[in-house]
């Protein structure tokens, strides 16, 4: 099994995602691996490490999940692993549950989200994000 870590999702994940919008309710695993230090695109100088650039997104996405009718399940740093095998473990996991895909694409879209994207971004060296219903 190939494993690749991602910023964005390609056109095909994307198009899937938006087949079916009332699908719900979903929950989203986030596997999340964070940059040793942040990088904006913008080119900011910054001290902060690519798990703090992303704890700024993280406390403001709650906000826009509950927002939007989701909740955040669970959140927690990797720790270990204890069945199977990877090249490279994940730094940390979050699961968060929408009232639909639509609802999810909905938050996407705030200008508010636009606005704390931008640390998610920068902390994140990429994820694996897995739907669930």
């Amino acid at each position: 099994m190939k494993v690749k870590n991602k910023i964005t999702p390609n056109e095909d994940q994307i198009n899937g995602f938006m087949q079916n919008p009332d699908l719900g309710p979903i929950s989203m695993v986030n596997l999340l691996k964070y940059k040793d230090k942040a990088i904006y695109e913008d080119g900011r100088d910054t001290n902060l490490t690519g798990e703090e650039a992303y704890g700024l997104y993280a406390v403001e996405v709650v906000n826009l999940v509950e927002k939007y009718g989701g909740e955040f399940l669970f959140a927690g740093k990797v720790s270990r692993l204890m069945l199977g095998e990877v090249e490279n473990l994940w730094d940390s996991i979050a699961i968060a549950k929408y009232p639909s895909r639509k609802a999810m694409l909905d938050m996407t879209m705030d200008p508010e989200y636009q606005k704390i994207h931008v640390h998610r971004d920068a902390g994140l060296e990429g994820q694996l994000n897995i739907e669930t219903i």
